[in-house]
């Protein structure tokens, strides 16, 4: 699988982010760092424990890096998911956290496959 095919795979935009970082060497470092960032974990567990200011920091941290990866499908849904944080409440619409559950998985299978692909 190669990096282009990866965001294919997570409904992301290859072109924009290789216009912006100038380097695949440089976009595969961080789509592979992706992985290890405890950001979504943190947003589930402060969900279900009603922290919604852990909760509103933890999806704008996965906002961020998805466009900054422009990981459209998961950044455009954490953004909706972070919006409807903002006010630290976390009485949010299940469907939002729902549709950032499904995208993140989607994002990191597709990541994960290029990362073995990788061998690594």
């Amino acid at each position: 699988m190669t990096l282009q095919e990866c965001y294919t795979a997570l409904s992301g935009n290859y072109d924009d982010v290789i216009s912006r970082l100038k380097s695949e060497r440089l976009v595969q470092k961080f789509v592979l760092k992706f992985l290890d960032d405890k950001s979504y974990e943190l947003l589930l567990n402060s969900l279900s424990a009603g922290n919604g200011e852990e909760a509103f920091r933890a999806a704008h941290t996965m906002k961020g890096m998805c466009q900054n990866l422009s990981f459209t499908l998961l950044g455009n849904s954490s953004a909706a998911l972070t919006e409807a944080l903002r006010g630290l409440d976390t009485n949010v619409d299940p469907a939002l956290v729902e549709t950032v559950k499904a995208d993140y998985l989607k994002t990191s299978e597709a990541i994960s496959a290029f990362k073995a692909s990788l061998g690594l």
